[in-house]
């Protein structure tokens, strides 16, 4: 299948039926995340990656009690830096520099300015940028969890504080912003299965300047 028979195939799966994904196949999922273009080469995002059971049950209740929480194979965490400090940017910008064999602090004018533009924004705008960001990796994952025919359920039904709370995030800087649950559908108990993918007309969805 092309890319687009397989995002067709794919749908926000409501019940799945336990099966485990297997661990390349997870592997690959999140290297596609990890792949993903992002501002500047930031990559202000991390994924928690989870398929212990007794930690999705501890989960579930603050995910609206969301049957995909215990069923799904794994749970991938999104969790966005909560703020750009300069200790975060440096570290981005050694890594460039010794992986592209640039001389120490050939990028110093362009973190500087980065920094600069980060300097004016408050801590939630900061956070709020870098959650964006964490989307574009979402959707990787999303397609490349479709390529796969692995069934990839995205979630934001949950309460963010008391999940970084049970994952121990504010340690690491970090805040959730989605999960993505991954596994298997079950044909005869999901309701949503069979129903038609509807999405705006394509002349209505882009609008084009000719």
């Amino acid at each position: 299948m092309n890319l687009h028979e397989q995002l067709n195939w794919r749908y926000a799966t409501k019940k799945m039926n336990g099966e485990i994904v297997p661990q390349d196949k997870v592997d690959y999922i999140t290297e596609a995340a990890r792949l993903a273009p992002t501002s500047s080469g930031l990559q202000p995002f991390r994924i928690i990656e989870i398929s212990n059971a007794e930690l999705k049950q501890k989960i579930q209740p603050i995910a609206m009690s969301q049957s995909q929480i215990v069923d799904a194979s794994h749970l991938l965490v999104f969790a966005a830096f909560d703020e750009y400090s300069a200790e975060r940017v440096d570290q981005v910008f050694a890594q460039h520099e010794s992986e592209r064999g640039q001389p120490q602090g050939f990028t110093n004018d362009y973190k500087a300015m980065l920094m600069q533009g980060f300097s004016a924004q408050s801590k939630e705008q900061q956070f709020n940028h870098a959650a964006r960001q964490s989307y574009i990796g979402f959707g990787m994952a999303i397609a490349a969890a479709a390529e796969l025919q692995v069934d990839a359920t995205p979630m934001e039904g949950f309460i963010n504080s008391e999940l970084d709370e049970i994952l121990g995030l504010p340690e690491k800087g970090l805040k959730s912003v989605s999960i993505l649950a991954l596994g298997y559908r079950d044909e005869a108990n999901d309701w949503l299965l069979n129903l038609k993918k509807v999405r705006v007309k394509k002349d209505e969805f882009v609008i084009q300047y000719k």
